[in-house]
Parts: C-alpha cells; structure tokens; sequence
C-alpha cells in the first residue's frame, strides 16, 4: 500500500462515492492508515461534496465508516 495523506484518502473517498461506492472498503482503508500514520482522530469531509448531503446519508455514512473504524465528522 502507498503512503497516502489524509486529504489524498478523502479525495479518493469523494471520487468513489460519486461512483457508486466503487471500492470503497480499500479507499476507507487507506484512509485509516493515513489517518493512524498522521495521528488524525477523526476524518473530515464537506457535506456539498457528498451523493447524499442530507442529514440521512451523512448519518449512513457516519455508521458504515464507523463499523470500518474511522470517525468520521462534516464540515
């Protein structure tokens, strides 16, 4: 696995939820080594970028991360 940074992760978080969650379980765990090599608690992503801005699709979204171990907070 490449050494990504955290915003290199979410980017490619942005791109594959715009893509119908193409691989995403990889894309999550890339994030969270960036995020562990960082020393990042918590991942955070702007709701305008996301398929599901809504308050429903931010809370969906929250619980998949979280299930995957990633935190996961909206700016």
């Amino acid at each position: 696995m490449t050494d990504t940074t955290v915003a290199e992760a979410i980017e490619a978080i942005y791109t594959s939820l715009q893509n119908d969650n193409e691989e995403l379980d990889a894309r999550i765990g890339a994030l969270k080594g960036a995020m562990a090599r960082e020393g990042v608690k918590e991942a955070t992503f702007e709701t305008s970028k996301l398929a599901q801005p809504n308050r429903q699709g931010r809370k969906l979204m929250q619980s998949y991360f979280r299930k995957k171990g990633v935190a996961v907070g909206f700016a």
